[in-house]
């Protein structure tokens, strides 16, 4: 019985593992078959991808592209060797990314590739500018196969030459621009999702289009207290609150239908099963915590410019890390992507490091049991080995990274690059490719398949009438345009449906620009509204209305505003002015120009909830005496909040209502001259349109012809001018020869006397130097006996803050100390040496030489 168990399990054993090998074999088929495709696809997708690599010209490159120095071979055995042990302890991984060949078809270690590079640019300071420049200036490359890395690593200089590479060239280029900029930033060879290995973002929504996640505010604890007031009894109706929960569960309904409806869409939408999942090879940029104030580490895919998350599910593995300095092998379970997994490169564990930076061993190593049993070779293999660890690594062989102004501008390769995304679509441009300055648009659609337009968003720069962004909504027809300040009538924002007169709109000034304070005007066919800001009168709305025109006559002689709409109502709102009673202090005025009256209305008194108010009714043409108004107590209609009486003073209000009357009239001008306006911003900004100017830097001397003439003809004058100049600046015996009158018949006497007099000159100037030092200094020295003494004297009543201050001034006045002491040194030390500098430059002058030579 026992012999046929065995063989049954013998038998079972054979089975598994045929099924094992065949399921191997057609995973290999299928990864090859999937390998295939995708370069299949990549080519057709791709502009450009045909870029024929092998007809690059190689021979301009320096040396050390094709060459290896000592060091570096010395590094290549060491990562041979790390590999070796590597391989042995781990064969169930792939092989690790160490030292593929470079363009020139050398082997070089991947950290030699990394070149730290600080480019003149403020935008790649900083992380998120240098990640969107790589994005948008290089065009993506597929791997040649998705589940393997790249045979060949080119350097960074020659990936922006050419302005391509796949996401290994990528992320060495953004990791070394990263580096050069001050972050702690490492490449990373590991594994992600198809959508982010093939730059794939039709699923993804725009980050232009993501709205910023609310931070919920946190409930103010209420403390505890014995004694407190009984609360209100409720009023509110139940029967109230029934219906606002049942309208309150219809909306939640609704909502969850609508959820439900996205999640078909998005199950519809959503891609099929990648085979290869889990499989796919990408490279991406690690950025750690402690430097230029990054507070968590975080991802960075080159090929987007976006950060994610460590814990980003689009991330499914890593293999290794490296930087400038060495190079770092993933010992971590990736079984759950890179959530897990703790970024402490120091941790021996979690991390190994192929290069130590102390003489302690490899964590690769045989077994305690094993390393006993070792032979004298191996041991002498051992000793060799930590020599090696203690290796430095060499300098990177690439030369120094440059991208010219007109490069960094046109950023895009060709200036324009086209982004998919989940329903919509963005298009970037360079500056000045386009005669209106359209850099950049946004376009939304309804759908997944992105033929129905519902917005698009456009961005300008360099515009002369400074519009920055222009929002069209194709639905409703709305467009909105937004200016930056330096407008030439202050606008801020248009929004409007038409550009024809008298049609809805909305017009934003920037007010501090304007005279009147004017912040927005709202207008329509027979409304208009303005909206003041820190005015002087405390007018904050002016709202007028208007009628219906009548036919439109044109007689000679006649003003054209003769058939403008006709005013009906003018209405304005006042803020509150502390310096009057609130009584005489206006909050509203109504002039009813049909209708011939007029509304005062008062701000409220404390502690009262009416207001006074006065109503004026004008007296008609025949109840006036030429061209005086006749004043009857029945033309005014007024009520005094806080008093019974009504004012009998009809002179105040005789004087009060031609006050209105005439500023009524002010106002009909100011309610033209606001149509005027309106009618000469639309005037303006249509032939804005019409004739884009883009304006110019001086300091664009490529752009500005103007400019660079000006500067080459300044340019040429100074050069002209420089060589007498620079003689008569240099002069240094002009001073002395002044005092001669014949300098071509110099005597021998004359050449002595200027010698000795520019050598006592100098010899009075190194001295009187000098004293000045020596003065500081013993002024400085006292002025520190003196503190030190107060302190003594003091100390037991000064605070520990004052205590601090003190130590701080006093270190500040010894390192004072210290700088004059060094350089009343180094003046005493180079004084004889200056002085026997003169005395032979004297010599050799050719104007005294003649006399000196025999002196």
């Amino acid at each position: 019985m026992e012999v046929l168990e065995e063989k049954e399990e013998e038998e079972q054993r054979e089975e598994e593992e045929l099924k094992a090998s065949e399921i191997s074999d057609n995973l290999q088929n299928l990864e090859m078959n999937v390998s295939v495709e995708q370069v299949c696809v990549s080519s057709d997708v791709l502009p450009g991808s045909d870029f024929d690599w092998s007809s690059v010209d190689m021979s301009q490159l320096p040396s050390s592209y094709k060459t290896n120095s000592p060091k570096e071979k010395k590094l290549l055995q060491i990562a041979d060797h790390f590999l070796q042990q590597y391989t042995h302890l781990c064969p169930d991984r792939k092989p690790l990314f160490l030292h593929p060949v470079n363009e020139c078809g050398v082997e070089k270690f991947v950290s030699t590739t990394v070149r730290p590079t600080l480019l003149p640019y403020p935008e790649l300071y900083h992380w998120d500018g240098c990640a969107s420049f790589i994005s948008d200036y290089l065009t993506m490359e597929h791997l040649k196969s998705p589940i393997t890395p790249p045979s060949s690593l080119y350097s960074p200089t020659t990936i922006l030459k050419y302005q391509r590479g796949n996401c290994f060239d990528f992320s060495v280029l953004l990791c070394s621009m990263l580096i050069g900029a001050g972050y702690d930033a490492y490449c990373v060879h590991g594994y992600a999702t198809r959508e982010i290995c093939t730059l794939d973002e039709t699923l993804e929504l725009c980050p232009l289009l993501r709205k910023p996640q609310e931070v919920p505010k946190e409930g103010m604890k209420k403390k505890s207290n014995k004694y407190r007031v009984k609360s209100p009894p409720d009023l509110q109706s139940k029967f109230e609150l029934q219906q606002e929960a049942k309208k309150k569960a219809e909306t939640e309904a609704a909502q969850n239908n609508e959820a439900r409806e996205e999640k078909v869409v998005m199950e519809v939408g959503k891609p099929e099963r990648d085979p290869l999942y889990g499989l796919r090879v990408h490279a991406w940029v690690l950025v750690l915590s402690g430097k230029r104030e990054v507070p968590e580490p975080f991802f960075i895919n080159p090929f987007t410019g976006n950060s994610h998350s460590t814990m980003d599910e689009h991330f499914l593995g890593i293999e290794s890390v490296w930087n400038h300095r060495n190079y770092w092998v993933n010992m971590q379970d990736c079984r759950n992507g890179c959530k897990d997994l703790i970024f402490d490169l120091g941790d021996a564990i979690r991390w190994e490091i192929m290069l130590s930076e102390s003489n302690k061993p490899l964590q690769l190593l045989p077994d305690a049991e094993e390393e006993k049993e070792l032979s004298d070779r191996d041991a002498d293999d051992m000793e060799k080995e930590e020599k090696d660890m203690s290796f430095d690594m060499p300098p990177s062989w690439v030369a120094p990274v440059e991208i010219s102004p007109r490069e960094f501008e046109t950023r895009c390769s060709q200036g324009r690059k086209v982004i998919l995304y989940k329903k919509a679509k963005l298009e970037k441009w360079a500056p000045y490719l386009n005669g209106n300055g359209l850099v950049k648009r946004l376009t939304v659609y309804t759908g997944l398949d992105c033929t129905e337009v519902v917005e698009v968003k456009e961005w300008f720069k360099n515009r002369e009438d400074m519009l920055d962004i222009r929002e069209v909504n194709k639905q409703t027809q709305l467009t909105t345009e937004y200016f930056s300040p330096g407008h030439l009538l202050g606008l801020k924002a248009h929004t409007y449906m038409s550009l024809e007169p008298e049609t809805e709109r909305t017009i934003e000034f920037y007010n501090e620009a304007r005279v009147d304070g004017l912040q927005k005007l709202v207008e329509n066919a027979n409304e208009m509204t303005e909206y003041f800001v820190g005015r002087d009168d405390f007018l904050h709305v002016r709202h007028m209305e208007f009628g219906k025109r009548g036919k439109k006559i044109h007689l000679a002689g006649t003003r054209t505003d003769i058939n403008a709409r006709p005013i009906v109502q003018i209405k304005e709102c006042f803020h509150r002015n502390l310096a009057k009673p609130a009584d005489e202090d206006v909050a509203e005025c109504i002039f009813l120009i049909t209708e011939e009256m007029i509304h005062l209305t008062y701000h409220l008194k404390d502690k009262y909830i009416t207001a006074s108010k006065k109503d004026f009714f004008k007296a008609a043409e025949g109840d006036r005496k030429g061209n005086e108004m006749v004043m009857t107590p029945e033309m005014c209609i007024t009520y005094q909040a806080g008093s019974s009486e009504k004012d009998k003073k009809l002179l105040h209000l005789y004087k009060l209502l031609q006050e209105l009357t005439e500023e009524e009239k002010q106002l009909k001008q100011q309610v033209r001259q606001s149509e005027a306006e309106v009618l000469n911003i639309l005037k303006i900004r249509e032939n804005e349109e019409a004739a884009v100017k883009l304006s110019v830097s001086i300091y664009n001397t490529e752009r500005n012809e103007k400019r660079r003439q000006q500067y080459e003809a300044m340019k040429n004058t100074v050069e002209d001018e420089l060589p007498g100049q620079e003689e008569q600046d240099l002069d240094y015996l002009a001073p002395f020869l002044i005092q001669i009158d014949h300098r071509e018949k110099m005597t021998k006497w004359q050449a002595l006397r200027i010698r000795d007099d520019c050598l006592a000159d100098l010899k009075d100037r190194l001295i009187n130097k000098a004293n000045i030092i020596q003065a500081r200094f013993e002024k400085a020295v006292e002025e520190l006996q003196k503190k030190d003494q107060w302190f003594q004297e003091n100390q037991n009543r000064l605070s520990a803050r004052e205590e601090d201050d003190f130590l701080a001034r006093y270190s500040q006045s010894t390192f004072h100390i210290h700088i004059l002491a060094l350089r009343l040194k180094r003046e005493k030390q180079t004084a004889a040496q200056k002085y026997l500098a003169l005395q032979e430059k004297l010599h050799k002058d050719p104007r005294l030489a003649e006399h000196l030579s025999h002196a």
